[in-house]
C-alpha cells in the first residue's frame, strides 16, 4: 500500500495539504468503490453460509467466485497504474522496474490462495480437477485486463495518476480489512492467520526495500 501512496504524494508535488490531498481522496474513493460493489453485487462474506441480496439463488461456490473476481479488479489496476507511472516519470517519483516486480510478485503470491478458495469447493462438489482448476484460474483473468487497460490509457490518465495510485491502494486496503483479515480470524487456528499476516507484511517490506 505504501508503495502506491508515497509515489502518489510525490507525483502530486506542492507543499502541505496540496501534496497529500490526491492521495487522501484516492484512498477513500478506492475503498468507497469496493464498498459500493459489495453492496450492489451480493456475495459471501467470511463466516456466512447464505449470500446476501436479491440474487440469493446463486450457489455458495458461485458467490465465492464472484467475490474473488470482483476483488481482482483493483489488483490488476494497481499493477497497471504502477507500470504507467514508471513509463511516465519513474525516475522522478522512485517507481522503477524493480518496484513493479515487487508489487506484481506480492499480488501473484496472494492470488494462489484466492484461486484455491474457488477451486477446492468446486472439486468437493464433484467437478473434475481440470474444471475446478480452470474456473479458479479464470477468476484472475480480470487482472491483466485491468492492467492493460490502464497502461493503454496512460497518456490520457497522466494528470490523475497520483489519484489512481491512491485509488488502487484504497481498493487493496478494503479487501484486506473487509475480506482477508476476518477470514483469517475464523476457526480454531486464528493464530496461524495472524502469524501469516506478519510474515507476509515483513516479506513485502523486504521486497520493497531490496528490489525498490
Amino acid at each position: 500500500m505504501w508503495s502506491l501512496l508515497i509515489p502518489s504524494m510525490e507525483m502530486a508535488g506542492g507543499d502541505g495539504i496540496a501534496s497529500v490531498m490526491p492521495a487522501a481522496l484516492g484512498l477513500l474513493t478506492g475503498m468507497g468503490f469496493l464498498l459500493l460493489i459489495d453492496m450492489l453485487i451480493p456475495h459471501l462474506h467470511p463466516g456466512e453460509d447464505k449470500p446476501e441480496g436479491p440474487r440469493s439463488h446463486l450457489s455458495r461456490t458461485s458467490m465465492l467466485a464472484l467475490a474473488v473476481t470482483i476483488h481482482n479488479i483493483p489488483e490488476g489496476m494497481a499493477v497497471g497504474v504502477v507500470i504507467a507511472s514508471m513509463l511516465q516519470d519513474g525516475a522522478g517519483i522512485g517507481i522503477t522496474a524493480a518496484s513493479v516486480l515487487a508489487l506484481s510478485l506480492c499480488i501473484a503470491i496472494q492470488n494462489i490462495p484466492e484461486g484455491a478458495i474457488i477451486s477446492m469447493p468446486l472439486r468437493a462438489e464433484g467437478n473434475s480437477r481440470m474444471k475446478s482448476f480452470g474456473i479458479g484460474a479464470l477468476s484472475g483473468l480480470v487482472e491483466p485486463i485491468g492492467s492493460i487497460s490502464i497502461i493503454l490509457l496512460a497518456s490520457t490518465l497522466e494528470p490523475v495518476l497520483p489519484f489512481l495510485l491512491a485509488f488502487a491502494a484504497g481498493s487493496m486496503l478494503y479487501v484486506v480489512v473487509e475480506e482477508l483479515i476476518p477470514e483469517a480470524s475464523l476457526g480454531e487456528h486464528s493464530n496461524l492467520g495472524t502469524i501469516s499476516f506478519a510474515v507476509g507484511f515483513v516479506l513485502m517490506m523486504v521486497l520493497d526495500v531490496v528490489l525498490g
